[in-house]
């Protein structure tokens, strides 16, 4: 008895202490995280200013042609193994400044000095971004809070300033890498397959089925018209084109592929399975894939169609939803949503089909790599990048 009770207490205390260590080990994380963040938001006002500062003097004429160039070589040697300022990058810089602020390209030699203590104090603070730059940035571009453009890297932010033109698309991207916490490999993939013009544009019934309206919202945004699967290539699956592949095949594409596939249709999704089976009334349901979202609290499920919409498909899809609700979910869950994923779609059309079901449903397409224009194809990361990445 004396050994049972010392054993309890010994795990008893190991317990508690085991309980330290997490508290202890997620207090370091968060302090990493925080160090991250403070030293990415130094660099972008260090970036913002020096933008500024060379902006208003090469664009007045005041600098002379390769003045950049110059700078850049003599802080090269100057300060060995400076890294981030060559000419391009400064260049960079400039462009940085003018796409996220409003401010008048006017200087003259009198203005030289005062722009030069700008940079100096700018170099030196730590607040977000600067109180001067982000007050410029933010004032001008209003649904942009700090914390989402401090979050992402300077090289996202080059990458959408050179990828993306409109104002309100810009902010659009840096707040998507900022949610979603994407690479640079996925912010570049997400510009090419145009995420920014296909969101919240899926045909569906979610506002008449969903009860929940902030539900009804979130899965209105949530899903996209088009998906790019640009890891599926038809010629490797030995098709002539989309239209002759098996959807069971095109289904072991995308499991081969589930990471990606997950990376593609959005954050918070949990893959739960293919050909998922639901026996009920005697009779075995196969779902083709279903998984399960954390931010919508719902399972979803897809199903793969190699050719264009059908109304049928929806009187399926409305029958796996009701097993899912009754056999599947759990008590505090959502309704389950269904996706219908074809090769072809006429949006007034699926409207007109699915404005009726009481499930939760909505039709999108999707594009491979083959279909995609060559000068898109070229703008994506390779296979190569994205398993490097993962």
């Amino acid at each position: 008895m004396d050994n049972l009770a010392q054993d309890g207490n010994m795990r008893e205390v190991q317990k508690i202490y085991d309980e330290a260590v997490i508290a202890i080990k997620r207090a370091i994380l968060l302090q990493q995280v925080n160090a991250a963040r403070q030293v990415n938001a130094v660099q972008l006002a260090l970036y913002y200013s020096v933008g500024k500062f060379v902006s208003k003097n090469s664009r007045t004429g005041y600098w002379k042609k390769g003045a950049i160039d110059y700078i850049s070589r003599r802080l090269q040697e100057q300060l060995p193994g400076l890294r981030g300022f060559s000419a391009t990058n400064i260049k960079q810089m400039r462009l940085f400044y003018e796409a996220w602020s409003a401010g008048q390209l006017t200087a003259s030699k009198s203005d030289y000095a005062i722009e030069t203590a700008e940079v100096i104090k700018s170099s030196v603070a730590t607040d977000d971004l600067t109180m001067q730059a982000g007050n410029e940035i933010f004032q001008q571009n209003p649904g942009l809070t700090a914390e989402e453009f401090q979050a992402i890297s300077f090289t996202h932010h080059c990458l959408i300033l050179n990828k993306v033109k409109q104002a309100e698309e810009r902010v659009y991207y840096v707040r998507l890498s900022a949610a979603e916490r994407l690479s640079v490999s996925q912010l570049k993939a997400a510009i090419a397959s145009d995420t920014y013009r296909h969101r919240g544009k899926m045909p569906n019934n979610f506002v008449q089925s969903l009860s929940d309206s902030r539900s009804a919202l979130k899965a209105v945004e949530m899903f996209r018209d088009e998906y790019l699967l640009d890891f599926i290539n038809v010629e490797e699956l030995g098709a002539r084109d989309k239209e002759d592949i098996d959807e069971r095949v095109l289904e072991k594409a995308i499991v081969h592929n589930i990471r990606d596939f997950i990376m593609t249709f959005g954050r918070d999704f949990t893959f739960m399975g293919n050909q998922y089976r639901i026996e009920a009334h005697g009779k075995e349901h196969f779902i083709d894939l279903l998984f399960y979202n954390r931010e919508l609290s719902s399972l979803v499920a897809i199903e793969l169609k190699t050719g264009p919409f059908k109304a049928a498909y929806l009187g399926q899809l409305n029958m796996y939803l009701q097993l899912l609700d009754d056999y599947i979910r759990k008590p505090k869950e959502n309704p389950s949503i269904g996706i219908i994923l074809c090769s072809d779609a006429e949006k007034t059309y699926v409207e007109y089909a699915v404005r009726d079901y009481a499930k939760p449903m909505g039709v999108a397409v999707y594009k491979t790599r083959d279909e995609l224009p060559e000068k898109l194809r070229r703008a994506l990361p390779s296979m190569e990048d994205l398993r490097k990445l993962l």
